[in-house]
């Protein structure tokens, strides 16, 4: 949290230095999320999700009228979501880089869900359009389209669930999953100027990534058949946007 906080401040100092430029403005934001994993193996099935928390600050640059570049430094806490194997027998994860030393196997049989918790440190840069009434109005609508999303892993924390001996909580999986993440997005709302250099930012945003979540491990296509698992994991993300500009 101490290294959290101290990147929060640097990203405000920065920001707030370059509020003094016209056309420039900064603030934050504190945005409950909902994740999900899918991937492209009809056998590796997305099957439940996250809620968790988009914290950051964000930086917007106004080159024309209501048309705005967008940046930020942001942390997303808990991404992520369950995968469910469909395959008679699975290897997902290396036990020299996951604590399975409590487990009689690092085999999982069919319906096997494991589980991710993943937070990244992430970097958006998306273009900005807003309009209202007038130039004046308090009342102001936006859409941000397209956001692309740099995102670094800080932590990966895994469950397994749903079998009779193996179900274990709290893996670190920081090394079963890629440590970069590149997602697109888009996003719209509206923003209420409450006072003089104040605006408060609510709406939804969508975000989707273009990169594989897990590395890949093994599975048992027929009896004593073992092939390298080559299925692309991929999670998408759904934030009520909640935030505020100076």
């Amino acid at each position: 949290m101490k290294k959290i906080a101290l990147l929060l401040f640097f990203a405000t100092f920065l920001l707030g230095k370059a509020e003094a430029q016209k056309g420039v403005r900064f603030g934050f934001q504190a945005s409950p999320s909902w994740s999900w994993l899918n991937t492209n193996d009809r056998k590796i099935e997305g099957v439940s999700s996250n809620w968790g928390i988009k914290l950051g600050a964000l930086g917007e640059y106004y080159f024309a009228n209501n048309y705005a570049l967008t940046t930020g430094l942001g942390f997303g806490f808990n991404q992520g979501g369950s995968l469910q194997n469909g395959y008679s027998n699975w290897k997902p994860w290396d036990p020299e880089n996951t604590d399975l030393s409590d487990l009689p196997s690092d085999t999982f049989g069919i319906n096997t869900k494991l589980h991710y918790r993943i937070n990244y440190v992430e970097i958006p840069f998306g273009l900005k359009m807003r309009g209202g009434s007038n130039e004046d109005a308090r009342f102001k609508f936006y859409a941000e389209l397209p956001i692309f999303t740099l995102g670094f892993v800080t932590k990966g924390t895994g469950d397994i669930r749903g079998t009779n001996t193996q179900n274990l909580e709290d893996i670190d999986i920081r090394e079963e999953v890629k440590g970069l993440s590149l997602s697109w997005g888009l996003g719209g709302g509206i923003e209420y100027e409450f006072a003089t250099n104040a605006t408060l930012v609510a709406g939804l945003a969508f975000q989707k990534q273009f990169t594989d979540v897990t590395r890949n491990g093994f599975v048992e296509k027929t009896a004593g058949n073992w092939q390298k698992e080559d299925s692309k994991a991929s999670f998408g993300n759904l934030a009520l946007k909640l935030g505020v500009f100076f």
